[in-house]
């Protein structure tokens, strides 16, 4: 099966790469792109000169689905072992030497589990392939990748007709302010207790059948629990749902995922699974339900449902304000190996002012393409620019500023997480936040 044009370049530059002595370069290609072709073309030609690959997965569920892509595409599969990075780390005496190490979602790797295996064939050469190479913290893979390929852009995979075009919307379904951070990510437990509420079950229905009514969905979920009472709650409004997770028995969610396939299911609930490499086709909408500050997570799954179908358009639902944190799916982003003091993503602030979302139709876009201050989708006049985006009661506007962290002075901050926030990127310790909350009758 021939590789596009732009897929054969990559591999050509990964070869020029190691030709220049690089040892370890990333492919940088964007969710849809294509990049389990890529990796199979390098691994098809790597076992047809006889040499043995090594290829790395994250999660037991992909390495059948890897497996049998590589099959497909003529892989000498008895040369190329595909296993997941736990069970690799346990073997690694066992496994014959590869010739290639071979890394699916890169930006995972430099965890501990990958560095073991990596200094175990310390003179293997290796190739990664990742949507976003970067850790959620924000540093780069210079660690582990000493050159990044960088592919075709989103927008351009779009213009030239290999993902599909998208509208996004962002209405709101929950008071989101006050959720806490733990380990660089929103604590479970807050999101499920803002989320799990009668009244946010029936709007993410409401406005799923006002704006992509019928169309297949994967709903993106804060939990297990979540998911399940989300699946159910689509299942009591009359919409067939089926919640899927890692501990689901792999035969019952390959059940699952053909009847969505084959449009029995309408709409897929899990808890990160359809995200990274997982590859559930015909999608029209996604629905985002998890708030998160890892942009790779974003991406993933704002983005599974832009794989390309002709007349295909498909739908972004975001209820939770990813779009202030991270940007549009198709932003044009910096990528670097370096660590984070390097800027590569915009701020949230920069985001609210690049990001405008209509309080009318709640269409979500870049402010660039406003039309003459109106709303492109279906010309509402627009808000005017300021600093914070609040409630709109009657719109029912998803309230940003719980998540946002452009505080220029305390007064500015209007609850205790947002007093800690402003405290943790000055350097002031916990106490000063707790002091001036009282002060200002934020807690008793």
């Amino acid at each position: 099966m021939p590789l596009r044009p732009y897929q054969n370049d990559l591999v050509e530059d990964v070869r020029s790469a190691w030709h220049e002595g690089y040892r370890a370069p990333c492919i940088v290609l964007g969710c849809g792109g294509g990049k389990s072709c890529i990796v199979a073309e390098i691994a098809r030609r790597t076992t047809f000169n006889g040499k043995r690959v090594l290829f790395l997965v994250h999660r037991k569920e992909l390495v059948d689905q890897i497996t049998a892509t590589f099959a497909r595409w003529g892989v000498l599969m008895d040369l190329c072992f595909v296993g997941m990075v736990q069970t690799i780390t346990r073997r690694l005496k066992k496994i014959p030497k590869p010739a290639l190490i071979i890394t699916d979602e890169n930006h995972h790797s430099l965890a501990t589990s990958y560095k073991r295996i990596y200094e175990h064939f310390s003179d293997v050469p290796r190739v990664g392939v990742t949507a976003t190479p970067v850790r959620l913290n924000g540093d780069g893979l210079g660690d582990v990748n000493d050159k990044l390929i960088i592919g075709k852009s989103t927008k351009w995979l779009i213009a030239n007709g290999f993902l599909a075009p998208y509208d996004y919307y962002a209405p709101s379904v929950a008071d989101l302010t006050g959720l806490h951070t733990r380990r660089g990510e929103y604590v479970q437990s807050d999101i499920d207790k803002a989320m799990i509420q009668n009244k946010v079950f029936g709007d993410v229905i409401a406005y799923y059948r006002k704006l992509a009514n019928e169309k297949k969905a994967i709903c993106y979920c804060a939990s297990i629990k979540h998911s399940k009472a989300t699946a159910a709650a689509f299942c009591d409004a009359g919409i067939r749902a089926k919640h899927i997770d890692g501990d689901t028995p792999k035969n019952e969610r390959d059940r699952i995922i053909s009847a969505f396939r084959k449009g029995e299911i309408t709409i897929l609930c899990n808890v990160d699974l359809i995200s990274e490499g997982f590859d559930v086709p015909d999608c029209e909408c996604s629905i985002l339900l998890r708030p998160t500050h890892s942009l790779t997570l974003y991406i993933q799954q704002s983005m599974r449902c832009m794989r390309y179908r002709k007349d295909k358009r498909a739908i972004i639902i975001d209820h939770v304000g990813n779009y202030a944190r991270h940007g549009m799916p198709d932003d044009d982003r910096e990528w670097t190996l370096a660590k984070k003091e390097h800027k590569r993503i915009q701020t949230e602030k920069e985001n609210s002012e690049s990001v405008v979302m209509c309080p009318e139709c709640f269409f979500t876009f870049a402010r660039e393409n406003a039309e003459n201050g109106c709303c492109p989708h279906c010309g509402a006049p627009l808000p005017k620019r300021t600093r914070k985006l609040t409630s709109d009661e009657d719109a029912e506007l998803i309230r940003i500023e719980g998540f946002k962290l452009d505080f220029d002075t305390p007064d500015d901050c209007h609850t205790y997480d947002e007093l800690l926030s402003y405290a943790k990127r000055r350097g002031y310790k916990p106490g000063w936040a707790y002091y001036q909350a009282r002060l200002r009758g934020m807690i008793a």
